[in-house]
């Protein structure tokens, strides 16, 4: 019976690598599209540009209330989307799908085509309205290294989104941060194309499911190279690419939004080389895109590279970008456009199309679609909570410890201080319900609804009543907010008229108590870092060290003599050079999410044993300049951590690499093994990663590239075999225009990071160099755990 369910197990996983690689389902079909062609055939101008353009419902509202005048004055012809529809609001669960089925009723009822609206919102940290799920910011998860839960908790975002008669999603964010400068990273999967490349595809598909009419349909943003310099074709075409490429190719995403960035001088919403060949000639995209919120626009008012509104509409529409959001300032426009021959009908005909076929893979053009689930909902049940729980503790990453963690049983009083000990600013990325409720809206959120748990309240939830637990702020984030709005670079245009939102109704730290409370504990835990206002979209910061007087904080708690546990809160890499060497254990929490603080209270008293591991370059000072492990670490710019590094309370020790000496260039795939003990005496899992380098002096790969990693749970004392099999295609490279495998010698190393190489041997690709005429089709290692 034993061996049986061992297999089960190996099957599920497997199976779940190997669909992967099943190249996606076409957009559409012949008998959708006549269903779509026959509606299109009686549609008037003003009809067509509704379905291609979104608004908000605040549109719609007096007092609060839906008003049908509004209704008929603002979407006589119907709309294609009602943008950030739950974020606009500060509703019930069942008040919001009522809303919802009360619009969609409208359009339904008294537009002539009947034609519901499609209602999106943002769900990189779960579905975000009041009372989901906030599960942990991305920068997070990519540490967890975990497809298979990524995929398990954007399934339970389908089902609260699907509930509240919501269906596509504006996530998830799929660029690669190598800068902790930039103010979006929080929202990457870090620096890495291929770790970001694998969550993608799991993230893609739990949103979406098996099939549109009861998934949740996902965009992948921003397309391509956002918060980075992406001129350069090869860097561009092997690593910002591959993640949007694998999202379309594999998961069978059929959205795309592109930057408000630019490539080759032009911005990216009007450039036909990255929208028109790059998108869907060169990788074969046939799904519908939508604008950033009022990208279209910049291109006149912001970029200057349109004479006005009109042809910055033409321009978008005929680089292909089919839907206007947030709100239509310039497709409302297009029949200007078509009178000055700057488009055609034609072109506009393309875009209608794809939005109605959307709409209907999504169940809204059937005779009766549902919208939204009857009864009572609950956006937060057991389940999803366990979920956010989970994930939080396979996110938080382990940086340093001395042997005090976890916590002995000696330790009899524990002074917790620091701004993010007792707060819940600490916990939220930006993009979850509270935080654009806080940024965007300039309002206090309900840390009651979902319940978000602090740290301090983890810590009380855990300890018993032998340890003393005492707490005391003793310094705030930053005396005068340390960030401000950035106006001037990329991103939406309501960041002008913003201001940011100052932490109301906290009693005023004390540091004089905060000392006396660290010098009379056994142990100090100081949680310090950012929170919302101090880190997000159009939230710009001067340095990326500890915010304010932190680090002067953190400095008298080391000067009481007392152990001191850093736990780091934030949405990027805080440097911490001055401080590391006298700490007696680092951790870094990230923006963890609802269950943060018992997920970080576990993990510090050793119910839980950290296993997650860095996807981004700890760097070890403030220089404004990108990083990135697969250039290798010069001697002279050693970073504070590397890339895939990761403690653990237990050891493991890796033997036995098996690799063949020499595959073939054209071979399916080849098989590398190791076997993996767990020597420690608590039971543990490892991330195993696989790395690639070329031995050749003349090639053009970068020095060290992630190919492969596999979490596995390993019992203390016993020990499994991991198996990578390998496609040749893996290593091909864009050169000349062409993707190339080249043949050759590659060392293949197996490591705890990228530096910890723990076992390499070299193979040897023999054959002509390989050109794949079809582009790049297979992206991931099949992996087996024995």
């Amino acid at each position: 019976m034993k061996k049986i369910i061992i297999l089960f197990v190996l099957f599920m996983t497997n199976s779940f690598l190997f669909a992967q690689e099943k190249l996606a389902k076409p957009f559409s079909t012949p008998e959708i599209d006549a269903k779509v062609e026959a509606i299109m055939s009686t549609m008037t101008m003003e009809e067509k540009l509704a379905q291609i353009t979104g608004t908000r419902i605040r549109e719609l509202m007096v007092d609060g209330k839906l008003s049908l005048e509004k209704c008929r004055e603002h979407i006589p012809n119907g709309i294609g989307h009602f943008c950030q529809f739950s974020t606009g609001q500060a509703l019930s669960p069942e008040k919001l799908r009522d809303l919802v089925r009360e619009i969609q009723h409208y359009l339904m009822t008294e537009t002539r085509l009947k034609i519901p609206a499609i209602f999106h919102e943002e769900a990189i940290t779960g579905f975000a309205t009041q009372g989901a799920t906030t599960f942990p910011q991305q920068i997070g998860v990519g540490c967890s290294w975990n497809p298979e839960l990524v995929q398990k908790n954007t399934a339970s975002t389908t089902q609260n989104m699907r509930a509240a008669g919501a269906t596509f999603a504006l996530s998830p964010m799929l660029d690669l941060s190598r800068t902790a400068h930039w103010n979006r990273h929080q929202e990457s999967y870090g620096e890495d194309a291929y770790l970001t490349s694998r969550l993608g595809v799991a993230f893609v598909s739990g949103l979406q499911g098996d099939n549109f009419n009861t998934g949740v349909a996902a965009t992948v943003k921003h397309f391509a190279g956002y918060g980075t310099k992406n001129n350069d074709a090869k860097t561009l075409y092997e690593e910002y690419l591959m993640p949007h490429e694998a999202a379309i190719k594999i998961a069978g995403a059929k959205s795309v939004m592109p930057s408000y960035g630019v490539y080759q001088s032009l911005p990216i919403s009007v450039s036909p080389t990255m929208l028109d060949r790059m998108l869907r000639r060169e990788i074969g995209f046939d799904g519908l895109v939508v604008s950033d919120y009022g990208a279209i626009n910049m291109v006149y008012k912001k970029y200057k590279q349109a004479p006005d509104l009109m042809t910055a509409g033409a321009m978008a529409l005929n680089a292909g970008v089919d839907i206007e959001l947030s709100s239509p300032t310039t497709y409302p426009l297009l029949p200007e456009a078509i009178k000055k021959g700057l488009i055609t009908e034609e072109t506009i005909d393309v875009a209608v199309k794809r939005s109605l076929i959307m709409k209907e893979k999504l169940g809204l053009l059937a005779k009766n679609p549902q919208i939204g689930k009857d009864g009572a909902l609950d956006f937060d049940p057991p389940a999803f909570r366990k979920l956010a729980y989970e994930t939080a503790c396979q996110s938080i990453v382990l940086l340093k410890n001395n042997g005090i963690l976890p916590l002995k049983s000696t330790v009899k009083k524990i002074a917790l201080v620091g701004p993010n000990a007792a707060t819940t600013q600490g916990l939220l990325g930006d993009y979850t319900y509270q935080a654009m409720r806080a940024f965007w809206k300039g309002e206090q959120y309900n840390p009651n609804n979902p319940k978000l748990v602090t740290l301090k309240e983890g810590l009380e939830n855990r300890l018993g009543n032998s340890v003393e637990l005492k707490h005391e702020r003793g310094c705030d984030w930053s005396a005068d907010l340390e960030a401000t709005i950035d106006k001037s670079g990329f991103g939406d245009s309501r960041l002008g008229k913003l201001k940011l939102l100052t932490v109301q109704g906290l009693p005023q730290p004390d540091l004089q108590k905060a000392i006396a409370i660290a010098k009379e504990s056994d142990v100090i835990i100081a949680a310090v870092g950012e929170n919302i206002s101090l880190n997000g979209e159009g939230r710009s910061r001067k340095g990326i060290g500890l915010p304010g007087e932190q680090e002067a904080f953190v400095e008298k708690l080391l000067a009481t003599g007392k152990p001191v546990i850093l736990v780091l809160f934030g949405g990027r890499q805080q440097v911490i050079d001055k401080l590391e060497g006298r700490c007696a254990a680092i951790i870094n929490a990230w923006f963890p999410g609802e269950e943060g603080g018992n997920a970080v209270a576990d993990i510090l008293l050793g119910n839980v044993n950290p296993s997650a591991k860095l996807c981004v370059t700890y760097p070890n000072s403030q220089k404004r300049e990108e990083v990135n492990y697969q250039n290798g670490y010069s001697v002279n710019n050693q970073p504070l951590y590397p890339f895939g590094y990761g403690l653990s309370y237990t050891t493991y020790e890796y033997s036995n690499l098996k690799i063949k000496s020499s595959a073939k260039v054209t071979d399916d795939r080849f098989s590398i093994s190791v076997a993996i003990k767990n020597t420690g005496k608590m039971d543990g899992t490892e991330i195993v990663q696989l790395y690639v380098s070329p031995l050749d002096n003349t090639s053009t790969m970068k020095a060290i590239q992630l190919k492969g990693f596999q979490r596995v749970s390993i019992p203390s004392g016993k020990e499994k075999t991991v198996t990578f099999k390998v496609s040749p295609q893996q290593m091909v490279q864009y050169k000349n225009d062409q993707w190339l495998v080249e043949s050759g010698d590659y060392v293949f190393k197996i490591g705890a990071s990228s530096t910890d190489i723990r076992l390499k041997k070299t193979l040897k690709l023999k054959g002509k160099d390989l050109v794949l005429e079809n582009g790049r089709q297979i992206f991931f290692t099949q992996n087996e755990i024995k």
